[in-house]
């Protein structure tokens, strides 16, 4: 019994030996569109909005249904429920530019902390942020309406809660 035993041990170990080899395939990776990651990356930007800028740093244009190897600018539109992104490659699948607009997302908390500075007791009825990149920088804007009883304001601020 304890040859069987001690057998059915040192079977299960080889066993598991081999089966902590895997293989996989070769990938290449690129690093294409790193200046338009770098340059829209803000680290209080909602998780949706974050994720929607990653699918356009990682689109594949060359394998798209309508690349066509003859034109040199593409613009491709990325849509989630609260937000969309107009994005314009070139032929090489290099981010040119982005306009990109998200309506009712979480502040950031300088901007959040700069309105309720600047107006106590105001409630933010609603908020759109709006993204510009061009060929490696980027401006962020937030429109922000504001409500208090039945006075509504408008109110612009720059990423870094500054009103402009």
């Amino acid at each position: 019994m304890k040859k069987l035993i001690l057998g059915l041990l040192i079977f299960g170990l080889a066993s598991q030996v081999n089966a902590q080899i895997i293989e996989l395939e070769a990938i290449e990776i690129t690093a294409t569109n790193y200046k338009y990651l770098n340059a829209v990356d803000s680290k209080e930007v909602p998780v949706p909005v974050k994720m929607l800028e990653k699918k356009v740093a990682e689109f594949d244009l060359k394998n798209a249904d309508f690349y066509i190897d003859e034109y040199d600018l593409y613009e491709v539109r990325f849509f989630i429920p609260n937000g969309k992104i107009l994005a314009a490659y070139d032929k090489e699948g290099k981010v040119i530019r982005t306009v990109e607009r998200f309506e009712n997302v979480k502040l950031p908390a300088m901007v959040s902390l700069a309105i309720t500075e600047r107006f106590p007791g105001w409630t933010i009825k609603k908020d759109v942020y709006r993204v510009n990149y061009y060929d490696g920088d980027s401006t962020r804007e937030y429109k922000v309406i504001l409500t208090k009883g039945d006075e509504t304001r408008r109110v612009k601020l720059d990423g870094y809660g500054k009103f402009l």
